[in-house]
C-alpha cells in the first residue's frame, strides 16, 4: 500500500494537483479496490455469455481465487458471513464425509415453494434434493435435517496506510500499525494509481 501511495503522491505532485492527506488516500483506495474487484465478476459475465465452451479466462480466475473461502458449517437457517461478497456454492455432507452441490432457487421461487410441499413429494425438499435460497443477508436452507457448507467469494480488506508524525509534522509510514495492504492481485498496482489519481480530480490523458 505504501508503494501505490507514494506513486500517487509523486503524480500529484508532478501534476502541481497538491497533496493528498492520508484520510483521503485511504477512502479512494477503498473505493478504487473495490471497482476493481467488482469489475472481475462483470468481466467474467460478459466472456461466459461470449464463450459456449464453459472456458474461463486464466487470469481472471486467477484473480479471483484468492478470494474464495469457506466456513465451517452452518445452519438451516443462518446470517452469511460479514465478509461475503457473494455465495459460490453450497453443499451437504453426506456419508463418507463426500460433499454434494444443494441446488439454488431464486427469492420468486422460494415463494412459489415455500419450502413445504407436502403434497408433492417429487418436489418437496429432502436430504436427497436439498434447496437453497438468500433472503437479504440471511441463506434458507431446507431441509434443516443436513450438515451444510458455503463456500463464497470474500470482500476484499479495506486498505489501511498508517502513519506517525515527525518532528516537521509531516506523515511518515508506519508498517507496525494497523496497516492493511491491498488484497487484489499484483497486477493491479498501475490500475489502482490511476484509480485513486482520478478519484481525486486528476485527469490521467496517457495511462
Amino acid at each position: 500500500i505504501d508503494k501505490v501511495y507514494q506513486k500517487v503522491l509523486a503524480i500529484a505532485n508532478k501534476e502541481q494537483r497538491g497533496y493528498i492527506t492520508p484520510q483521503e488516500f485511504n477512502l479512494f483506495a477503498d473505493q478504487a479496490q473495490m471497482e476493481i474487484f467488482e469489475q472481475y465478476f462483470y468481466d467474467l459475465q460478459r466472456h461466459e455469455q461470449r464463450v459456449t465452451d464453459g472456458s474461463i479466462p486464466e487470469l481472471i480466475q486467477s484473480k479471483i481465487e484468492y478470494f474464495k473461502s469457506a466456513t465451517t458449517p452452518i445452519s438451516h437457517n443462518d446470517i452469511l458471513p460479514a465478509d461475503c461478497y457473494r455465495v459460490d456454492a453450497v453443499s451437504i455432507e453426506e456419508p463418507g464425509g463426500t460433499h454434494r452441490m444443494v441446488e439454488k432457487i431464486d427469492r420468486d421461487e422460494s415463494n412459489r415453494f415455500d419450502f413445504n410441499l407436502t403434497g408433492l413429494p417429487l418436489l418437496t425438499p429432502n436430504l436427497r434434493r436439498p434447496i437453497y435460497s438468500i433472503v437479504g443477508e440471511t441463506i434458507i436452507i431446507n431441509p434443516s435435517d443436513g450438515i451444510y457448507r458455503i463456500n463464497y467469494i470474500k470482500k476484499p480488506k479495506q486498505p489501511n496506510w498508517t502513519y506517525l508524525l515527525s518532528t516537521s509534522e509531516n506523515p511518515l509510514f508506519n508498517p507496525t500499525g494497523q496497516t492493511q495492504d491491498f488484497e487484489l492481485h499484483p497486477s493491479e498496482e498501475s490500475n489502482l494509481v490511476i484509480k485513486i489519481l482520478q478519484l481525486s480530480g486528476i485527469s490521467m490523458k496517457d495511462y
